[in-house]
């Protein structure tokens, strides 16, 4: 057995929940891309004979107040929950790294600005309510969605980005870059970055998380996907009127969700643990 896989192996046994987490990505994630293949039936199919169904062998997850299956609909709402998702924290990152990276990369009169100034406007407001007016005032839909929640978390990665870049800047590879006639592009790019990814990486699986629960609250609030497409959100929206006499109707969309960001948030720790020394030397890795 190689070392690799042997420290594979290790690493698994040290964190279980990680291995969980990772599977349930995996779960999520196959379900997203082959909807179409795996759903038993159309997510936007009516048929009001048998709305408000209980599971059964025919529906295992039930059928909702339009005679809509519920599993089907929780397969296609994977799609729109790792895409928006995926989407966001890949913006918010983006944004994050070249905010950051500017404001302490230069210091002084950028940093106060970028830092003092346009981040902290953006930390004045709860940045659920921001995504909440710029979509009221945008009108919903996938891109407003995600162009909504990324403007509301970017800060935060470039906050992170920023303290990592001030702490790097100072080591003795940047100088010699500099002293060496590289670019400022160039030593932000290939000399700084690279050595401060590890935190970026795990506030980035983390903010998946926040990410996937952001979106099933705006569309819980009718702000997501315009119906009849499938999501999470809008079905729990659309079962809370039917809490006591059909309650499979919020519990399956419920679980769903939990168990995405339970899963996200696992991989997140997991990460965080495993690039720390610190942990690694403990759990003898």
């Amino acid at each position: 057995m190689s070392v690799g896989a042997i420290t594979v192996r290790r690493a698994a046994s040290a964190n279980p929940l990680a291995i969980t987490g990772t599977l349930l990505v995996v779960v999520f994630t196959f379900f997203a891309v082959f909807a179409p293949w795996i759903s038993p039936q159309d997510p936007a199919h009516l048929d009001l004979s048998i709305r408000l169904a209980p599971p059964s062998s025919a529906h295992w997850c039930g059928t909702d107040e339009l005679g809509r299956d519920i599993l089907s609909r929780l397969i296609y709402g994977s799609r729109i929950s790792m895409l928006v998702g995926s989407c966001v924290v890949a913006m918010s990152l983006f944004l994050g790294l070249i905010f950051g990276s500017i404001a302490g990369y230069y210091g002084r009169l950028m940093d106060r600005l970028l830092n003092i100034v346009v981040m902290n406007a953006f930390l004045a407001f709860p940045g659920i309510l921001l995504a909440i007016a710029f979509v009221a005032f945008r009108g919903p839909g996938i891109f407003n969605l995600v162009l909504a929640l990324s403007l509301a978390g970017w800060v935060g990665y470039a906050r992170l980005v920023r303290g990592q870049v001030l702490a790097a800047k100072e080591r003795e590879f940047v100088e010699a870059a500099r002293a060496l006639g590289a670019s400022d592009l160039r030593v932000i790019v290939r000399h700084i970055l690279p050595n401060i990814i590890q935190p970026v990486i795990v506030q980035a699986a983390i903010g998946m998380a926040g990410a996937i629960l952001a979106e099933a609250t705006m569309s819980f609030l009718g702000l997501g996907v315009p119906p009849p497409t499938a999501s999470w959100g809008a079905m729990l929206n659309d079962g809370r009127s039917h809490l006591f006499d059909a309650p499979h109707l919020v519990i399956f969309p419920a679980l769903a969700v939990m168990l995405a960001v339970l899963s996200f948030n696992f991989i997140g720790d997991a990460l965080r643990d495993y690039l720390d020394p610190r942990s690694r030397i403990e759990a003898g890795l």
